[in-house]
This record gives structure tokens, sequence and C-alpha cells, in this order.
């Protein structure tokens, strides 16, 4: 067996195998770059390997001459390195290699591909490791190097700038740590191999490619052509010499040294020049056709510099020309952008200024035109986002396909350490047999040892590159993974964008409603049809991209994204909202949102803190909820719960019926009817929910059952799902969290929060508070139910949701922390208005208007502050008394007046009995 392949140390290489500094023949088409220093010179990753292939009788290997593309990162391959165009090609960005050293021929590699896996063979084992680390450098390269312009060859040697060519050095360097570098294979890689005979085949016949006939058939039939031309020319010898590759310096001494033309020698180094500009040359024209694929022939060698370096200079020109034209365009669209502004701020004056309905409808009709022209610019970027989910579903499969052939490696490697440590075993209990073998045996006996160690070399060298190529795989796989993060990222601007237009598109919908009023015509009856279509669902469009949909017609716990109003301006604002909710979301999910699951991810083990309060009050991601409620609800209860106890409830429900159960069955349907889960009949949560009040109601017959106790188990069981857990739940928040006597018959509880409100709202929002004041609001009307129910019937459900994460481990501070910011968040706009009918009308709805949960979040733990607890106990122990001395006061009138009322009765004369008491006494 062959030994191991020739490797040079770090310290003896002069030259890693890098992209641009191996010191190789120069190619002809170079020849007179040789001025410039060699670790300049690019590299030309390129040779003769055996593929396997075919069908029938003709299977087997086949030589090929392959040559990479550094701009496709694809490896090109045909039947001569004189082919004009290749059969084929093999995609190397995504692929993967593996050296095969149990193979039947010694320099077998693979190159597996998502779509195939292609089989190769080198001429040596040293080859074989050349092709592969160059193979990985050049897949490195390709990852690593942004998209770049088309540049001139010297641009390109300096441009790629020097953080391309140090993370090539330290790739190397590290690959190095693996395997130390092969040296170059003179003569076998490289341009110099296309100046080597092509390798011999058993037969012509088995190294046609029936596959790709036609490329052959025009491959053949452009050499025969070529050489027909260049023998009618009459350059005999000399053309076929030179285009058989042989070096410049050889072609001068043949043409100098020949007798027999002594008189034309002056003439002789003008005739490549007007030979290689002409159109109909065939060396030219095959070059035309494949310009990613090499054409190795020295006839234009010399000629061909000097116009390389001007077409250099003139590339470059053009790029300058070209940057120079993108500048004015850049500067046109701005001024365009400029003109746009200014012509919106002019219409915008004219239709102020307009004293006519006629014109102010033209006004209104170039309005409507341009919100055609942003719908169009909307529909473009759904077409762009749908592109970029395509994009990022197809890097999302590469980088499955590589995971999966990374850990193929690993098992592999794994399997051969072992088949290494055997042998390694098995070799050490041969050598330490104490038995001296005949001399026949012993020399069978030691070449066996030789070719087992050749075999251990050989296994040493294959696990060594593997774990290069897992480790290079990997770093690709980062880097696919950053990539498609981007891209998603991208795409949830987009997509917030998106919702902003069509929000913007339709409050100038509503403006332009308002501004019509009831004027009847042509242009209220578009009004109407664009709102009509804009309240619409395309439900058409849900099934292709559901998970990345703007909005969905319900959230995440079954409530309708956009409510069903009556009333179409209440819909209108509701869609306005969802889209202003949406956009919100999308923009905060990777500054906010994804930062924010990480943590909760890393936090494994409860326990309370500073942190899991800091945590909390930013708001649980979904997938974390029900983990983080059920300990919230076990922390308050853990002294209250027993095991058994809500069956023991249940079946004491079944064998006697409560009071409050027809109560209780009124409000089942009265619970959520915007939540499909409790209006859908097949639905089991309203099932749930009954059996839930009624096993609360036994459990607590202080308060049995209190209209808002639904709406509380109700989200309980949203979130929580098991109906034992939503039991709990609610006990916690009713005996644990809120004060007692919160659900009395007397609600004494609730009425004094109402009374502490209005004590911080004076203190907190002293502006506000007074003009409430002078409009005589009575804000215990909006604000009763917030505290009942915890907000559950008020604020969207993204909103409620966290307010009650901060509320199930802070307690009921929490809740007065959010009605004071619900009111900062809307206090400008409660200003506004000067009528008490209006402010009443405005705080029926205000809370829902309410889409930006960071922003009021902020308020409550930030612009509230300080809000200590010890103040909120010291008010709701004087409001209590107050209160309480109030209740005494109107208990002693109401015996007043019924000690007034019955002696009142006994003095009544028999004549004004009344008539039922008379038929009763009869």
């Amino acid at each position: 067996m062959q030994k191991d392949p020739e490797c040079t140390p770090p310290s003896e290489s002069t030259q890693p195998p890098s992209s641009a500094r191996e010191p190789e023949v120069v190619p002809p088409g170079d020849a007179e770059g040789c001025a410039r220093p060699l670790d300049t010179v690019p590299k030309k990753l390129c040779g003769y390997l055996s593929k396997f292939g075919g069908k029938g009788p003709i299977k087997g290997w086949k030589c090929r001459w392959f040559f990479y593309d550094e701009k496709k990162c694809h490896l090109y391959y045909s039947r001569t390195a004189q082919d004009a165009n290749p059969l084929d090609s093999i995609d190397l960005s995504s692929a993967v290699f593996d050296c095969k050293v149990d193979a039947e021929d010694e320099g077998t590699f693979e190159v597996k591909t998502p779509n195939r896996v292609i089989t190769l063979k080198a001429a040596t084992k040293q080859v074989m490791l050349y092709w592969l680390q160059q193979l990985q450098m050049k897949r490195w390269e390709f990852h690593n190097s942004p998209p770049a312009l088309p540049v001139t060859p010297a641009a390109g040697l300096s441009g790629n700038g020097p953080t391309l060519h140090l993370n090539l050095e330290q790739e190397e360097a590290e690959l190095e740590e693996f395997l130390c570098p092969v040296k170059t294979p003179i003569g076998l890689v490289g341009a110099a191999a296309a100046l080597q005979p092509v390798p011999a085949m058993p037969s012509t016949l088995q190294n046609i490619s029936l596959k790709h006939l036609g490329t052959e058939i025009q491959n053949t039939m452009h050499n025969i052509r070529g050489n027909k031309q260049a023998q009618a020319i009459g350059h005999g010898p000399l053309m076929e010499e030179s285009s058989q590759g042989v070096e410049p310096q050889g072609g001068e001494q043949s043409s100098t040294s020949d007798p027999s033309t002594p008189g034309k020698e002056p003439e002789e180094p003008p005739k490549p020049t007007p030979r290689s500009s002409l159109p109909s040359s065939p060396i030219q024209k095959p070059k035309r056709q494949s310009n990613t694929f090499p054409f190795f022939s020295d006839g234009l060698a010399r000629s061909r510099t000097a116009q390389e370096k001007v077409a250099a200079l003139e590339q470059q020109v053009l790029m300058l020309t070209e940057e120079l034209k993108s500048q004015k365009e850049l500067v046109i669209i701005l001024h365009k952008a400029l003109e746009a502004a200014q012509q919106e701020k002019r219409a915008s004056s004219a239709y102020l200024a307009a004293t006519e309905d006629k014109d102010r409808l033209e006004l209104v009709r170039h309005k409507v035109r341009q919100i055609a022209e942003l719908t169009q610019r909307v529909e473009t970027l759904e077409q762009d986002r749908e592109r970029l989910v395509h994009e990022a579903g197809l890097l999302e499969q590469q980088v499955q396909e590589l995971q999966q052939h990374v850990q193929l490696l690993m098992d592999k490697n794994q399997a051969k350490q072992q088949v290494i440590c055997k042998l390694s075993q098995k070799l050490t209990e041969d050598l330490a047999q104490p038995e001296q073998p005949a001399s026949g045996d012993f020399l069978s006996q030691q070449e066996r040892i030789e070719h087992l160690k050749d075999d251990m070399e050989a296994y040493r060298t294959q696990n060594r590159f593997l774990n290069s190529e897992i480790h290079q795989v990997t770093k690709i796989w980062r880097k696919v993974a950053e990539k498609e993060k981007a891209l998603l990222t991208k795409c949830a601007y987009l997509q917030a964008r998106n919702c902003q237009v069509e929000s913007k598109y339709l409050a100038g919908l509503r403006r332009l409603q308002e501004a019509a009023g009831a004027e009847a015509g042509g242009f209220s009856e578009l009004l109407q049809q664009l709102v009509q279509e804009a309240l619409q669902w395309e439900a058409g469009e849900a099934s292709g991209s559901v998970e990345l949909r703007p909005i969905s017609e319900y959230d995440d716990y079954g409530f309708l994204t956009v409510p069903d109003y009556e009333v179409e301006d209440l819909k209108l604002l509701a869609k306005i909202q969802a889209l202003e909710v949406c956009s919100h979301q999308l923009l905060a999910l990777e500054a906010v949102e994804r930062p924010l699951r990480e943590r909760w991810a890393a936090l494994t083990e409860l326990a309370p803190s500073a942190e899991l309060k800091q945590l909390l009050r930013a708001g649980v991601p979904r997938e974390h909820r029900q983990r983080v409620w059920r300990w919230l609800v076990h922390h308050r209860v853990r002294h209250l719960h027993s095991p058994g106890c809500y069956q023991e409830l249940l079946t004491r429900g079944r064998a006697c019926e409560h009071p409050a159960a027809r109560q209780i069955e009124l409000d089942l349907n009265r619970t959520f009817p915007t939540n499909k889960h409790f209006t859908c009949p097949t639905s089991s949560f309203p099932d749930k929910l009954r059996r839930v009040l009624l096993a609360f109601s036994w459990q607590n017959p202080t308060i049995g059952y209190c209209q808002g106790l639904n709406r509380l188990a109700a989200i309980a069981l949203l979130v929580l799902e098991d109906e034992e857990s939503a039991f709990w739940c609610l006990v916690a928040i009713v005996e644990t969290i809120l004060p007692a006597e919160y659900y009395s018959k007397t609600l004494t509880a609730s009425q004094v929060d109402q009374r502490v409100l209005r004590d911080l709202l004076s203190e907190k929002l002293p502006r506000l508070t007074a003009h409430l004041g002078q409009h005589h609001i009575d804000l215990s009307l909006i604000t009763f139910n917030w505290f009942l129910v915890v907000f559950a019937d008020s604020l969207i459900s993204d909103i409620l949701l966290r307010v009650w994460d901060a509320f199930l481990y802070e307690g009921t501070k929490v809740v007065f922390r959010y009605a004071l910011a619900i009111f900062k968040y809307n206090e400008e706009e409660i200003l506004r208005l000067q009528d008490s009918l209006e402010i009443y009308q405005y705080l029926r709805f205000f809370t829902k208007t309410i889409c930006d949960s960071r922003k009021l979040m902020s308020i409550a733990f930030n612009d509230m502050n300080p809000f200590p607890m010890k103040q909120l106990r010291q008010l709701r122990a004087v409001h209590r008394e107050r209160l309480e001395a109030e209740l005494r006061e109107l208990e002693v009138l109401k015996a007043e007046y019924l000690e007034r009322r019955a002696s009142r009765g006994r003095a009544v004369p028999e004549s004004c009995v009344s008539e039922d008491e008379g038929e009763g006494d009869g």
C-alpha cells in the first residue's frame, strides 16, 4: 500500500494552500505576468480526475478535466482540457467531502451534494488530499466573501480587502491543526496539468459521456474546425505546437532556429495580433461560448497580454461610470421624493383652502388615486415577503441536510476510531507473543504488520480530514443560520411596514368618511365600497403563509383580532388597532422579544427573586407562560392545596345542586363572546368552566358565586388548559391576592379600591383629575369593572396577559399601576374632549385603542414610581374606615325608616286596607 502523502509542517511550508499564493506554473494567458511577485498570481484549481459513472456496459471510471469557477462555486468538468463547453458542473456551496480509505482504488473520494453523490478518483493519494483541501478552502472562501461586482483582475487581487484575506489565513491555520497542508503535485494539478497528455483509458468509447452526447459532438466539431482552419492559414507545425500548450520560450526557439525561413523572421512577431482579433477564429469562438470554463491554448498568449491590461483599465472606467450613474439616479430619486412631499403639502393646503364641494371632490379623487398607488406598493412588498420566505425555507433545508451529514460523518468517524483501536490492540497482542515463528511465517507476519501500519496511518489521515470537514461544515452551518436570522428579521420588518401602510390607508378612509358625512352621491358610495373591502378577511391567503401572515383572524388564545361590532366605525377602528398591534410586535421581535425568550429559556428553575420580578413585568412568552403560571399559582396556594380536593368538590356538586348553579349557567353564555373557545358548540371549554365555578362555589361558601368570577376562571383556563389548575388559580386570586370581601354582597373592598384609585389619580395625574372633576365625571363607573375582573373585558389579550403575568406575582399593586398607566397613556386625548357625554363615550372603549404594550409597561413601572405598598395599605385603611362608617350610618337610617313604616302600618284604618290584604283575610 502506498505510504503517506508528503506533508509539510507549518514551520517548513512557506506558502500554505490558499486561494492566491501557491507557486504553480503560470497559465498560458499570464505568460507576461511573471514580472509580478509569485504569491500574487491567482491560482487555478484544475486538473484531470476520474469520475465514476455511466450505465450498463460502459459503467466505470471516466477521465474528466475538472476546473473550479470562483464566482459560482461550481466545479465544471469536460472530457479534455481543450473542450469548449463543459459536460456538467457540481455545486460546491452546499456540498460536503469524504475520502474513502477503504475503497478498492486508491485516491477515491466523494463529493456529496443535496441532490447527488459524485465519486471521484485521483492519480495518487497525495493528489486526492490536495484536491480535498483546496475544495474545502474554495468552499469557505465562497461562503465568507460578499457578492462582488465585476472588477478588473488587478482590482480583484487587491480589492477583496484585508478582512477576507485574514479570514482565509485564519481558516487555513485552523485546518492545519487537523491535517497538515499537502504540497502541490507538480504537473498533476493547476494550469500545468493541461500541458500533459490526456490519461489513457481502456477504450475510447468508455470515456465518452452518452448523457451529454450533444455537448460531446459540439466539442468534437469545434476541435476539428479549429484544426482545419489552423492548417488552412498555413502556420503548420508552429500552430499545432502552440495549440498543444508548449511554453512560449520553446515556441520562440523553434521559430528562430528554422533555417528554411531566414528572411521572414522580422515579420513573425506582428502576426499573432491580427490573428487574435479575428472574430472567426476557432480559438476565440469557444471562449465566448463558455466564459466560466478554461480553454488552454498558447497560440494567443503573447498577443492577449496587452489587450488584457487595456481591458482591465476599460473595465475600471466602466465601473466608475456605473457608480457615477447610480449616484445620479439616487439624486433623482431624492428629488422626486422631495417633489412628492411638496405636492402632498400643496394638495392638503388646496383642500383646506377650497370653498366649493367640486374642488374638494376633485382633491379627494386625487387622494383615492394615491391610495390605489399605495395598494400596489403593498402588493409589491407582499411579493417580496413571499420571496424572502421561500429563500428562508431553502436555507433551512440546506441547514438540515448539512446537520444530517455532519452527524453521519461523526458516527463514521467514531466507528473508524473504534476500528483503529481494535487494530492497535491486535497489533500489540501480536507483538507481545514470545514464540519465535518459522522464517516463512515470520516474513509473512512482518509483511502483515507493515500493511496494518499503513492501514492505521491511512485511517489516521482520514480521521484528521473528517475532523477538519466537520469543523468547517459546522462553521458554515452557523453562518447559514445567521443569514437565515437576518432574512427573517428583514421579513418581519417588511411585514411591520406593510401593517403600517395598511393602517394609514384605513385611517385615511375613516377620515374621508367622517369628512364626507351623510352626503349622497358616487363619492360616498365609493368610500363605502372601499371600507367594506378593507374589513373583509382575505381568507384565501391564509393557507400559503399562516406563520408569517401579518394578521390572523384569531390570536393565540382564540380571541377575535377584529371583533364583529355592529357599528361599522368600530369595526374600522378595531382593524386599525389590530394592524398597529401587529406592527409593534414585529418591530420588537428581534430587539426585545427574542432576547426575552432566550432569558426565559435559560431560567429553568423558578424562585422568588428580583430578576424573576423584572422578567414577569416584561411579559412571559407564550411557550413558557403555562409553566410559569402553574408555579405562581402553586406558590400562592401551597398552604391550601390538598390532593384530591378538586375531585371531592365535583363529586359533592353532582350529589347536590348548589344555589348558584342557575346563575352560573346563565353567565356561561355571556363569557367572552369574541373568543372561539367559548362560542364554538363543540368546544370543551364551557363544560370545564362550569365545573370550575361550581367547585369554587362549594370551596368558598362565603362568596359562593359572584358575577365576574366567570371571566377570571376563563382566562385561567385559556392559559393553563387544565381545569384543576384553573380552579386553584381562581382560589389564589380570590383568597390570597385580592383583599377579603372583594366579592362579598356589599363589595366593600372593591369600593375601597375605587376611592384609593381616585386619590392616586389626583396625586399622579393632577391635570387629568381636574379636567374630569370640572365635567363631573365619575370614574368608578368605568374602572370598577377593571378591578373586579382584572382588566379581562378591557384590554386586548396580548396586553391583558402581560398584566396578569405581573399580577399573579406582585398582587393588586399591579392593577393600580396599570389603571394609572392607562389614563396616562390616553391623557392628552381625554384633555382634548370638552363635553361630559363625549368623555363618557370615549372612556367606554378607550382601553381598546392601546396598541403598544411596551410603552404601557414602561409607564406603569417607571413613570408611576414611587409606588410603595405601605402607602397603598394606609389609603385602604383610611377609606375602609370611612366606608364602614357610611355603611353603619346607612344601616341606622334604614332601621329608622323600617320602624316608621311599621308604626304607620299599625295606625292604618280599616277603610285603607288594600284589596290584597282584604282578600287574604278572607
